[in-house]
């Protein structure tokens, strides 16, 4: 992907952690490790923070749930989810074309794990109960 889709990405990263009008350590250090993995230097994720980009639309279904699956990963990184991110995660959820039951299930579905964080195989599993 390029630099300007990878900020995008990252600032609807940023949008969701600042949902709760609070952004803790955790959700910081783990948007700054995104960050690195897509390209991304820390000054671009203070100016993200300054200054966040609309959101772009994901080609392939795979980019849409894998962006989805680190909205739902920021939201839980601090062990607290507040009703204005799951409101917003699944406002993300939807206007990325994920299906409201695949998103309902997997916001129900993280209360079942530790630290919310559904495997992956069960992630699929979800995902193929609604695609297939």
């Amino acid at each position: 992907m390029d630099k300007e889709t990878n900020r995008a990405l990252l600032s609807d990263l940023i949008l969701l952690a600042q949902a709760d009008n609070k952004v803790t350590d955790s959700e910081y250090d783990f948007i700054i490790r995104i960050a690195e993995q897509m390209g991304l230097s820390e000054a671009d994720v203070t100016e993200l923070f300054d200054n966040p980009l609309p959101s772009k639309p994901q080609n392939s279904e795979l980019q849409r749930l894998t962006h989805f699956y680190k909205l739902v990963l920021v939201m839980n990184v601090d062990r607290e989810t507040h009703e204005k991110e799951i409101i917003a995660v699944r406002n993300f959820g939807l206007k990325m074309g994920i299906r409201p039951g695949v998103v309902d299930q997997i916001l129900l579905r993280m209360n079942d794990y530790k630290d919310k964080i559904i495997p992956t195989e069960e992630l699929l599993k979800i995902f193929q109960t609604y695609y297939n």
